[in-house]
């Protein structure tokens, strides 16, 4: 097999494993039933890595020129351009953050090349039974317009609300909408398109059909999905933009919330899970005293209890169980450090582990004190960056 045909069938691997996970969280048949909407849109998944498009409707393919196999993996980013408003974009990341909706004018660019103005009309798609954001909505809307001639051998661009003068070399006809292929540049250089009312009408209409083929579908796989967020659980308080960023830390930690009751883990890292042989839905909600056994050295626990208290970080070394078939025992290198939000006040409080042998390990690496230090940073960095929902 050539590089060529092994690049194409990895790729044709991941686009069917993503579309895969998009098909299970409703039924085999929610494929086919988002098809036969007219509309263009594509539904993303902010708990894959880079947030990519699930799915892209046939009204968006034809729009952009692009293939399914194209679209999937891809996030949005890809069909701005260098003409592409900045603030646009920048509402766009807000709303994705605060998981909200949000409707936007935006440049876009299809797969020739040529821009084109939109309605780019977006919501959160959320889980039923725990409140968490499933996947976003991107619904565009084309911009229309059409060009009309004036006694100055000039036309008007009538774009939605948007109007500039435009000089023409030649007639176009009054009832055509603005073509891609007259007058590029000067489309690609107005700062901003409002679009009209009936058009923004049309994009909300669009998200309530996408929105209602959804939650029915995902009735019949049990796994109800809503437009509205519903209570949240205990441990399910992170936004899905900041358990992104926590994603990309490879290290085993944890992250607490110290104002819900017993100070509950809200986010377990893969590494975390793997150290101690538990699964994900075993931790969330769990003080971290379920790691501890019939050995745990006990003034060590009162030693981290009393520097939580304290608001102060705090390196020991404890002796913890695992969830492996064996119920062994590790010595864990425990750092607990604050992590504080823009305002310096107290959000979470992060928890590293390292098994205790690495620290006699001699090598080239970093020591265990300074990788950890380096995990407290990149948390702080996330929290900071990204918004908590409030619960």
């Amino acid at each position: 097999m050539s590089i060529t045909q092994s690049s194409a069938s990895l790729f044709t691997t991941a686009t069917e494993e993503k579309e895969g996970a998009f098909n299970a969280r409703y039924s085999l048949w929610i494929k086919e039933a988002l098809d036969e909407l007219p509309h263009s849109f594509t539904i993303t998944d902010p708990f894959i890595s880079g947030h990519p498009i699930v799915f892209a409707s046939p009204g968006f393919l034809k729009m952009t020129g692009y293939s399914r196999e194209e679209v999937i993996g891809r996030n949005g980013r890809a069909f701005q351009g260098p003409k592409t408003n900045r603030r646009s974009i920048m509402e766009i990341r807000e709303a994705i953050r605060e998981e909200r909706s949000v409707q936007v004018s935006i440049l876009n660019y299809r797969k020739s090349g040529s821009p084109f103005w939109m309605l780019f009309h977006m919501i959160p798609v959320f889980g039923n039974g725990d409140g968490r954001v499933i996947h976003f909505v991107a619904v565009q809307v084309p911009i229309s317009g059409q060009k009309m001639r004036n006694g100055s051998g000039c036309s008007e661009l009538v774009f939605g609300s948007c109007r500039r003068e435009v000089c023409l070399g030649s007639y176009v006809h009054q009832e055509r909408a603005l073509p891609v292929e007259c007058d590029e540049q000067e489309l690609e250089n107005w700062e901003h398109c409002e679009a009209s009312e009936s058009e923004k009408l049309k994009s909300a209409e669009a998200v309530g059909n996408v929105l209602s083929v959804l939650t029915r579908y995902s009735e019949f796989a049990g796994r109800l999905v809503c437009g509205k967020r519903s209570c949240l659980r205990v441990a399910d308080c992170l936004s899905s933009s900041l358990v992104i960023s926590l994603g990309r830390i490879k290290q085993s930690f944890v992250l607490t919330n110290p104002y819900l009751p017993d100070m509950p883990i809200v986010y377990a890292s893969d590494a975390f899970l793997t150290l101690t042989g538990y699964k994900r839905h075993e931790v969330l909600g769990q003080n971290c005293r379920f790691l501890s056994g019939v050995d745990t050295d006990s003034s060590v626990l009162y030693e981290m209890k009393e520097c939580i208290l304290k608001g102060q970080p705090c390196t020991v070394q404890i002796l913890n169980y695992s969830n492996r078939k064996d119920k062994s025992t590790f010595w864990n290198l425990l750092h607990i450090s604050p992590v504080r939000n823009a305002s310096g006040k107290t959000a979470y409080f992060v928890g590293v582990q390292m098994e205790a042998s690495c620290k006699d390990i001699e090598s080239k690496e970093l020591r265990p004190e300074t990788r950890q230090l380096s995990v407290v940073g990149a948390v702080r960095v996330a929290v900071r960056s990204s918004f908590m929902v409030t619960c």
